[in-house]
C-alpha cells in the first residue's frame, strides 16, 4: 500500500522509520502514529464539499416544505402562541395557504416584535440580523480581494491535488510566496476589522435605543422589581428591615422611604416542596401505565422498590406502587404544613429587598452603590421575581466563590478530558482514508467506491460532530445549576461564556492544529537528522509553513460543517425532535395527563444554546477567512436562512421562560472582540508562512485598536443600558403617565419578595377520565376520609408570605375545600378528561405557569404587575381561586370574573375605616387573602407594632410618622409634610 495522501512526506515513527517509504510494512500503531500527523485528507475535500452542498440545501428545501404542508394542519405544534397569547402578545394571524406564513415574518417590524416577543428574543433576531450582515459585507472583501490574490500569487508548479482539490487550493494561500498578494491579507485584515466595528457600533446604538424604550415602557414603570434593590451578604448586626434601609441610605438619600423586608429562614421547605412534585409526578406515571386499558386492568398490581431512605418502614423488597407513593405525598404535606408553620422572623437571612415609591431613586441608589460594599453588602437592583434561585440567596461570599471555583475547576477537566476523543474524531471521522490504513477490509471497500464514500464523509461527520454539540449543552447546564449564581438569567450567561470557551478551545483550536502538534513534536522527537542538536531541528523546523499546511487542509471541513447548519435551522422550523418524540410517547408510551398538557405548551427558548452556537459559527468564519474564503457567503447564507426561521419560531412557537430585558447584549459583544482578535492571530500566522516580519507588525496595532474600541463602547453606552437614571429627578410631574399610575397610592407598597416555597401550590395527581371508575376500586387509600366541618384555621407564628390555611384533616389543602360525599376522588386526585388536555385550561396554573407562562406576560398577567388601584402586586383572582393552596380545582373548574371574591374571603382591608390597634401583629393586612394572591411577594411589616431595642422606638412610625403608617386609609389620612425621610435621619 502506498503512502496516504494525506501523510506528510517527511513523517517518521518514533523508531525513525519513514511512514512512507514502507507504510504497509508498518505496525497498525506506527501506523497510526504516521496517520494523526495530519488526518485530513486533500483529496476528498472537493467531493465532500460538493456532497454536502447538495444534501443541505436540497434537505434544508424539503424540510421547510414539510413544514409549510403541516403547519396549517398542527397549530399546537407550530402556532401555539397564537392560540394562548392575549391581545397585546398574539402574534400576527396566518391563512391557510402553504406559504402563507412567510409574509406575516416578513413585514412585521422591530417594534412590533418588542411588543409581542419581548426584548430577549428581538435582541436575538438584532444579533442574527447583525451576523447576517457582518458575514455578507465581508463576504465582498473575501471575493473581491482575498480569492484574486490567492489565485494570482499562487505558484501552480506547487499547488497540490488535482480537480476540485486543486481549485480549492488556488483559492487559499498555501502555494502564495510572491510579497504583494500577501500585503492583500493584511489590508483585507484591517478592512475586516472595521467592518466588524462598523455592525458592532451600530448595533450597540439600536441595543442602547431598545433599552431606553424598555426602561419607559407602561410594563417596567408599573412592575415592583423595577423600583426594588436586592442586598445580599447582609452582615448579622443588620438582618433587620431597618437594617437594610439604614445601609441603603448610607450609600444615598434619597426624598422616598424604601419598604425593606429580610429574607427568612424557610429550612428544608424547598426540598420538600420539590420531592412532593416528583412523588406526584412518579405516582401520575404509575397509574397512566397501570390504568391504560381500564376495562382491563393487569393482574398484578405495579410495584416498586423504596429508596433506602425510606427501607426503614417499607423493608428491602417491592412495595405497593400506588399504595407506597400516596403514602409518601401524605407524608410530605404533612411536614410541609408543619414546616410551613414554623416559619417565623426569628431566623433571618443575609438576603433582602427594598422596595422604592419611584424607579429613579432605587436606580440612583443602585448606580451609587455599584462599586461600594458598605458593610461587605452588595446592592444591585433585584430581577424578576420569578428569576431568582432561591436556594443561592443565602450563600455567603466565601460559599460563592468555592461553588465557582469548584465548577471551574469541573468545566477545565471536561475540557481538557475531551481533548482526547476530539483527537480520535478529528482523526477518523474527517477522513475516512485514516481508518482504512489501520483497518485492510474497509480500505479495499475505499478504494473499489472512492466517490460514493466521499459523500458519506461529507455528510456523516459533521453530522456526527452536530450531535456530539448537542449533547455538550446540557451537560454544561447541569455541571452550571450548582455554580452558585443567583439569578437564572446570570446562569444563562454563564452557560453561554462556558460554552463558548469549551467550543473554541476544543472544537476549534485542538481540533484544528491536532494534527500538526502531533507532527511538529513528532519530529522533534524522531525524524531529526542523527547530527542534529533538539535545539537546532527546533530553529530549522518550519512550523509556520506546517501550521499553514494543516489548516488549510482542514479549512473544508469546516466549509462543509457549516452547510449543514442550514439544514439544522429547517429543522427546527419543522420541530422534527418534538413531533417526533411526541408521536413515539404516544404510541409506545403511557403519558400522564400532565405530560399531555406540557406537549401543547409553548417550549421556553434556549437562548444560551443558540448564542453559543452562532458565536462559534462566527468565530470559525472568522479565523478561515483568508485560508477559505468561501466560508464568508457560506456562513452568511445560514444566517440569511436562520434569521427568518428563528423570527418565526419566536412569533409563533417559542416563549421567554425569564425574560432579562436584553441583558445578554454585553456577553456577544465581548465574544465578538474576542473572536476577531483570535482571527487576526490567524490572518498573522498565514501571512509569516510565506511573508515577512514587517507584515506582521503591521498587523500589530490590530490587537489594541480592538480592545479600545471595546473600552470606549463600554464607557459610552453600559450605564445607559444598565440605569434607568444615574441621578433622582426633583420634579414629579416630569414622570411618564404611567409611572405616576403605578405610583398611585405607592405608600401602600409594603409587599415583599417572599420565597415560593411558602406559598407554592401543592401539586395534585391527575388521572385520566377515563380510568376514573376504575381509580376507586384500585385505590385502598384515604378516598373516604372524614371531613371536619370545623377544622380550627391553622395560623403560623410567621411566614413571608399570607397563605391560604391548610386543612387539619387533609394536610396540603385549602381549609375552604370541602367535597362533596359522592366527589372524594376528587379530593386526592384531579381527573382530566380527554377533552381538557390542552394548555388553555391550565395556563393560569402556578405548577404549569412556572415553567410554561414566560412569567405570565405571555397571557397579559405579569406576576409583578403593581395594579392601578392598590399599588400591590396584582393578584390572580381570576383563574386560580379554587388551587390557592395545593392546585386541587379539577380541570372542568372555571375561574371566577376578575374582581369578585370567592366565598370565605374577607374584604381588603385597606378600604375599610380601621384603626391601627384592630390589627394585630399576628393578623391585619399581613395576613389578608389578597396578599395571597400576589404569588411572588409576601406581606408587609404589622402596621402599629414596635420593637423596643433600647431607649428606640423601632417600628413604622420611625419611618412614617402619623398613624399607622400607611397612607390614604379613611379617617387615618398621613400629614404631607410628616412622610419625609428627614425625620429617620434627625433620629439618628
Amino acid at each position: 500500500m502506498p503512502c496516504p495522501s494525506q501523510t506528510p512526506q517527511d513523517a517518521k515513527t518514533p523508531s525513525g522509520e519513514s511512514c512512507c517509504g514502507s507504510f504497509d510494512k508498518l505496525n497498525p500503531s506506527d501506523k497510526l502514529f504516521c496517520l494523526i500527523q495530519n488526518p485530513f485528507n486533500a483529496e476528498a475535500q472537493g467531493t465532500a464539499f460538493f456532497a454536502a452542498l447538495g444534501y443541505s440545501i436540497g434537505a434544508m428545501i424539503l424540510i421547510t416544505a414539510l413544514f409549510s404542508w403541516l403547519r396549517p394542519h398542527n397549530s399546537v405544534v407550530y402556532a401555539p402562541k397564537s392560540k394562548y397569547a392575549d391581545e397585546k402578545h398574539a402574534p400576527p394571524k396566518i391563512g391557510k395557504g402553504m406559504f402563507a406564513w412567510f409574509g406575516p415574518v416578513v413585514h412585521i417590524t422591530e417594534i412590533q416584535l418588542v411588543e409581542m416577543v419581548g426584548l430577549d428574543a428581538t435582541i436575538f433576531l438584532r444579533f442574527t440580523k447583525m451576523c447576517r450582515n457582518i458575514f455578507f459585507t465581508a463576504s465582498i472583501v473575501g471575493i473581491a480581494i482575498i480569492i484574486p490574490a490567492n489565485a494570482i500569487g499562487s505558484t501552480k508548479s506547487t499547488v497540490p491535488g488535482s480537480g476540485s482539490a486543486k481549485f480549492f487550493a488556488y483559492m487559499s494561500p498555501l502555494s502564495v510566496f510572491k510579497h504583494p498578494p500577501l500585503w492583500a491579507h493584511v489590508v483585507c485584515a484591517y478592512l475586516i476589522d472595521i467592518i466588524l466595528c462598523f455592525f458592532l457600533w451600530r448595533n450597540y446604538v439600536a441595543v442602547t435605543r431598545l433599552r431606553r424604550q424598555y426602561f419607559e415602557s407602561a410594563d417596567y414603570l408599573q412592575s415592583l422589581h423595577s423600583r426594588t434593590l436586592m442586598f445580599i451578604d447582609i452582615p448579622p448586626a443588620s438582618r433587620t428591615d431597618q437594617g437594610i434601609m439604614q445601609i441603603a441610605d448610607q450609600i444615598e438619600h434619597t426624598a422616598g422611604v424604601p419598604r425593606a423586608a429580610i429574607g427568612r429562614n424557610v429550612k428544608e421547605l424547598p426540598d420538600l416542596v420539590e420531592k412532593h412534585g416528583e412523588a406526584v409526578r412518579e405516582l401520575e406515571a404509575v397509574l397512566a401505565k397501570y390504568l391504560k386499558n381500564p376495562e382491563k386492568l393487569p393482574a398484578s398490581r405495579p410495584t416498586l422498590r423504596p429508596s433506602k431512605k425510606y427501607r426503614k418502614n417499607n423493608g428491602d423488597g417491592k412495595v405497593d406502587a400506588i399504595d407506597y407513593l400516596t403514602d409518601r405525598i401524605q407524608e410530605l404535606e404533612t411536614e410541609i404544613q408543619f414546616v410551613r408553620e414554623g416559619i417565623d422572623k426569628r431566623n433571618p437571612m443575609s438576603y433582602g429587598f427594598a422596595s422604592y415609591e419611584r424607579i429613579e431613586e432605587a436606580h440612583t441608589v443602585a448606580y451609587a452603590s455599584r462599586k461600594k460594599h458598605p458593610q461587605g453588602v452588595s446592592i444591585k437592583l433585584a430581577p424578576r421575581p420569578n428569576d431568582l434561585i432561591w436556594l443561592n440567596l443565602p450563600l455567603s461570599k466565601k460559599s460563592r466563590n468555592w461553588k465557582r471555583f469548584m465548577n471551574n475547576l469541573w468545566i477545565t477537566l471536561l475540557t481538557f478530558l475531551w481533548i482526547a476523543p476530539n483527537a480520535l474524531i478529528a482523526v477518523f471521522l474527517t477522513n475516512l482514508g485514516t481508518l482504512g490504513a489501520v483497518w485492510p477490509a474497509f480500505q479495499d471497500s475505499l478504494n473499489r467506491h472512492p466517490k460514493s464514500w466521499g459523500i458519506v464523509q461529507g455528510i456523516a461527520s459533521p453530522a456526527l460532530t452536530s450531535l456530539i454539540y448537542l449533547v455538550l449543552p446540557i451537560v454544561f447546564r447541569r455541571i452550571l445549576i450548582r455554580a452558585g449564581d443567583i439569578t437564572k438569567t446570570s446562569r444563562e450567561r454563564h452557560v453561554t461564556t462556558k460554552l463558548y470557551a469549551f467550543f473554541v478551545f476544543n472544537n476549534l483550536v485542538v481540533f484544528s492544529i491536532f494534527g500538526i502538534v502531533w507532527h511538529y513534536i513528532a519530529y522533534i522527537t524522531g525524524s531529526k537528522p542523527p547530527n542534529e542538536s533538539t535545539w537546532d531541528t527546533i530553529k530549522n523546523y518550519d512550523f509556520f509553513f506546517d501550521l499553514l499546511q494543516g489548516l488549510t487542509s482542514i479549512s473544508t471541513f469546516w466549509l462543509t460543517w457549516l452547510l449543514q447548519r442550514n439544514m439544522g435551522a429547517a429543522a427546527d422550523l419543522a420541530q422534527i425532535i418534538s413531533l417526533t418524540w411526541a408521536w413515539f410517547a404516544r404510541t409506545f408510551r403511557s403519558p400522564t395527563p400532565r405530560q399531555a398538557i406540557e406537549w401543547t405548551a409553548p417550549p421556553p427558548f434556549e437562548y444560551a444554546v443558540y448564542y453559543n452556537y452562532f458565536l462559534f459559527y462566527a468565530t470559525v468564519a472568522l479565523c478561515f477567512t483568508t485560508l477559505q474564503p468561501l466560508v464568508l457567503p457560506v456562513t452568511a447564507l445560514y444566517f440569511t436562512i436562520d434569521f427568518w426561521l428563528k423570527k418565526y419560531l419566536l412569533l409563533y412557537v417559542f416563549i421567554t421562560k425569564t425574560e432579562s430585558g436584553g441583558q445578554f447584549w454585553r456577553i456577544l459583544f465581548n465574544r465578538f472582540i474576542f473572536a476577531i482578535i483570535l482571527a487576526n492571530f490567524v490572518y498573522g500566522l498565514v501571512i509569516k508562512a510565506h511573508g515577512t516580519w514587517t507584515m506582521i507588525f503591521c498587523m500589530v496595532p490590530l490587537v489594541p485598536l480592538m480592545l479600545g474600541f471595546k473600552y470606549f463602547c463600554a464607557r459610552t453606552f453600559d450605564d445607559q443600558n444598565a440605569y434607568y437614571t444615574k441621578a433622582t429627578l426633583k420634579d414629579p410631574a416630569s414622570l411618564a403617565e404611567a409611572g405616576q399610575k403605578a405610583r398611585k397610592g405607592s405608600d401602600r407598597v409594603v409587599s415583599r419578595f417572599g420565597h415560593p416555597a411558602l406559598y407554592k401550590p401543592l401539586m395534585t395527581p391527575m388521572v385520566h377520565a377515563r380510568a376514573q371508575q376504575a381509580l376507586s376500586q384500585i385505590y385502598r387509600g384515604r378516598l373516604h376520609g372524614q371531613q371536619s366541618d370545623g377544622a380550627a384555621p391553622v395560623v403560623g407564628g410567621y411566614s413571608d408570605i399570607a397563605m391560604d390555611q391548610m386543612s387539619r384533616d387533609h394536610p396540603g389543602k385549602s381549609a375552604h375545600f370541602a367535597p362533596g360525599s359522592d366527589k372524594k376522588e376528587k379530593e386526592l386526585f384531579e381527573v382530566v378528561p380527554e377533552t381538557n388536555l390542552d394548555f388553555g385550561f391550565f395556563m393560569d396554573r402556578s405548577d404549569f405557569r412556572n415553567e410554561f407562562g414566560g412569567d405570565g406576560e405571555l397571557f397579559g398577567r405579569p406576576q409583578d404587575l403593581i395594579s392601578e388601584r392598590s399599588g400591590t402586586p396584582r393578584s390572580f383572582m381570576s383563574r386560580e381561586v379554587s388551587s390557592l393552596s395545593s392546585s386541587r380545582a379539577s380541570s372542568q373548574s372555571r375561574s371566577n370574573s376578575r374582581g369578585q371574591s370567592p366565598a370565605g374571603r374577607k374584604p381588603l382591608p385597606g378600604y375599610r375605616d380601621v384603626h391601627p390597634s384592630n390589627l394585630g401583629a399576628a393578623g391585619g393586612m399581613y395576613h389578608m387573602r389578597n396578599e395571597s394572591e400576589s404569588r411572588l411577594l409576601s406581606g408587609a411589616q404589622p402596621p402599629g407594632t414596635h420593637e423596643e431595642i433600647g431607649h428606640e422606638t423601632y417600628g413604622l412610625d420611625r419611618w412614617r410618622t402619623g398613624g399607622s403608617g400607611y397612607t390614604n386609609i379613611p379617617g387615618h389620612e398621613t400629614p404631607p409634610e410628616s412622610t419625609g425621610y428627614d425625620a429617620y435621619r434627625r433620629g439618628r
